[in-house]
């Protein structure tokens, strides 16, 4: 068993029909082939006045299929349905919405869809009050109770120049229902997974702050993987520049106190752990309600410090109690003697596993988007991870821990 990039070599099957949104379904397409995907497009004869044959084919480098009469194989819509892994439509007008409720097959997207025996995730795109006219809200039940699952729409300003609910999803939100819809075979479907990360701030004052250098990418790369896994992923995070994964439960924190007890009560009935957050090990003894001076001596020469809560000890104490988490993983960032230090934490934690890195060395750790890691458990290195992506660094953490967890 290998740890795999989730959209590589699935087959998606996108079916695009009449509306200005086709524009946007040219960025997503090019977005799964770059991600590793092989996207065959059916555009209707409506989504052809917006975007060309040529223009899906120049992002994807597959065929494009317009018709049900212009095929050598009079039964192709047979064979894209039963050989894709997920079948997207987008945009979905009302028009096709009513369609696919009434089970018409009267163009090669409707017939298709009817010989589908993949998930169908439907992304819908019409003006104002289309939507949420009853009509519309009838095919999109009678869809939904048929397994049909919806990306949206959304709230926003539309071609008629009239702002409301029926805009299509942006691409990246659109790639991540894609990813989410692809997961559920994942080998963590069914599990409950919380991820910590980035950084904590302890306040010296209403401007200051003592934090690190953690930017929160690694932990961000590792909820994705798990949601690529199937997971239900809670995400405890403190300050981060980037956006969290979409479909995690996200709970942001500032301080070491706050993720504590956010951990401490996410972990609960958690079947895994990933304490990647880089949080404060030292907080100030007393804070001041205003800004210090410099003129201010007493404080500003000595900050008194005191020690900040020990997540991970006081999941191992709640742990022994209850047994949640099933399988921890912490991470130790290094300076020098990374092995022995790694060793030492993993086992005065309890922890399954620790990931330890040298953030000294190039490339690795804090403010880089690559990292290698040392993973250790009890019984001695499980992995040296050499020096790569985040992302999949990530696949390589999650995939021993589901090892774990399904126990093989």
């Amino acid at each position: 068993m290998t740890t795999v990039t989730l959209l590589q070599n699935k087959r998606i099957l996108l079916g695009v029909t009449g509306s200005i949104a086709c524009y946007k379904v040219v960025d997503l397409a090019s977005k799964l082939t770059q991600a590793g995907a092989q996207v065959e497009v059916i555009l209707t004869e409506a989504a052809q006045q917006f975007v060309t044959p040529l223009a899906f084919r120049s992002v994807t480098g597959q065929p494009v299929y317009t018709s049900m009469w212009d095929l050598a194989d009079h039964v192709r819509h047979v064979g894209l349905a039963e050989n894709a892994d997920l079948f997207v439509i987008a945009p979905a007008t009302a028009h096709t919405l009513a369609k696919l409720a009434y089970g018409l097959a009267d163009n090669l997207l409707t017939v298709t869809a009817l010989a589908a025996r993949c998930p169908i995730l439907v992304a819908p795109a019409m003006d104002g009050g289309m939507f949420e006219h009853p009509a519309t809200q009838a095919n999109v039940e009678t869809l939904r109770q048929r397994g049909v699952s919806f990306a949206g729409p959304v709230t926003g300003r539309m071609a008629s120049g009239l702002s409301g609910l029926g805009r299509m999803m942006e691409p990246p939100e659109l790639l991540a229902h894609i990813r989410l819809s692809l997961a559920q075979k994942g080998p963590l479907h069914g599990r409950k997974v919380v991820v910590t990360t980035g950084p904590t701030r302890e306040a010296i004052d209403p401007v200051r702050f003592i934090s690190n250098r953690s930017t929160g990418k690694q932990g961000l790369a590792v909820a994705q993987a798990a949601l690529d896994a199937g997971a239900d992923v809670t995400l405890i995070y403190g300050p981060l520049a980037e956006p969290v994964p979409y479909g995690v439960t996200a709970v942001p924190v500032h301080t070491t106190q706050e993720m504590g007890e956010a951990t401490l009560t996410a972990v609960q009935n958690a079947d895994a752990l990933f304490m990647v957050a880089a949080v404060a090990d030292f907080r100030p003894g007393t804070q001041s309600d205003r800004k210090i001076k410099k003129t201010d001596e007493a404080w500003g020469l000595a900050i008194g410090l005191e020690v900040t809560l020990d997540i991970l000890s006081a999941v191992k104490e709640q742990r022994e109690k209850t047994g949640y988490p099933r399988v921890a993983l912490g991470f130790a960032a290094e300076t020098h003697d990374a092995f022995e230090y790694g060793r030492q934490k993993l086992l005065r934690k309890g922890l399954n596993f620790i990931a330890v890195n040298d953030v000294l060395a190039e490339g690795v750790g804090f403010e880089h988007d690559t990292n290698r890691v040392l993973l250790l458990s009890s019984a001695g290195v499980v992995e040296e991870i050499p020096l790569q992506s985040k992302t999949a660094v990530a696949e390589r953490l999650v995939y021993h821990v589901a090892k774990t967890l399904n126990g093989s």
